[in-house]
């Protein structure tokens, strides 16, 4: 197994506890000097931020471990392709490489919808990896839309 599909592997752990307690199972970490220093989910529902996304909650962990709010010699992992408020949180944190799993055909800002982590007019482009263990992330997201959709479906027509 490659340093790539290990860590990507312990973003989609973290992902997993993110379902277990009802959230959008989207999880990250993020790495440096080949050590996990940060490691979050989706706490959006919990929370009942809009910024309580994983790849936030893991930069916040990243800053106060290294002291900084520049992440320039991190690694970060996350499930779903970055959005556009987390694209910019990476781009302002100096974030230099990210690997996603599943692409988000509706918000995906690492190149489906837009590539922001990769715009030359900021100051500042991560190297961009995708697909990394992406069967697996997409499924689990599929899985989590699929069973809300019918319990929504069931509640809707009484049958608890």
């Amino acid at each position: 197994m490659n340093k790539d599909d290990h860590y990507m592997g312990l973003a989609l752990e973290e992902a997993h506890r993110a379902q277990s307690i009802g959230e959008v199972p989207i999880g990250a970490v993020i790495i440096h000097n080949d050590e996990v220093i940060a490691s979050a989910y989706n706490e959006r529902e919990t929370s009942q931020r809009s910024s309580s996304h994983a790849e936030l909650i893991a930069i916040e962990q990243a800053n106060q471990a290294l002291g900084s709010w520049r992440l320039e010699d991190c690694t970060l992992y996350v499930t779903l392709e970055p959005c556009p408020m987390c694209a910019g949180a990476i781009v302002q944190s100096r974030i230099p490489r990210v690997v996603f799993g599943a692409f988000d055909p509706k918000a995906g800002c690492a190149g489906t919808l837009m590539n922001l982590l990769q715009e030359e007019r900021f100051n500042h482009q991560s190297e961009v990896e995708s697909g990394v263990l992406g069967k697996e992330c997409g499924e689990l997201l599929t899985s989590f839309f699929k069973g809300l959709r019918e319990s929504r479906k069931r509640n809707k027509n009484g049958n608890n």
